[in-house]
């Protein structure tokens, strides 16, 4: 029985931590207001938001600005 509410008990706890972003850089990519809106917050409050979601947010900006091309090789 003790261990039967102990597993529970954990399994609770375990369930109350932070979540995850779900977010992903094809996502925000499609979407350029949620990438200006996540690094707002990253500015204002960088360990409330997580790295994850700030370097997702960074990933998603670079690519729209310099696009998704492969990257050219220099021919000497």
């Amino acid at each position: 029985m003790n261990r039967i509410l102990l597993l529970t008990m954990t399994a609770l706890l375990t369930a109350c931590g932070p979540a995850k972003p779900t977010d992903t850089v094809d996502e925000l990519m499609a979407n350029p207001a949620r990438i200006k809106e996540i690094q707002r917050l990253c500015k204002e409050d960088h360990s409330k938001v997580g790295d994850e979601l700030c370097l997702r947010a960074a990933a998603a900006a670079e690519r729209r600005f310099f696009g998704d091309r492969p990257e050219q090789k220099k021919t000497q």
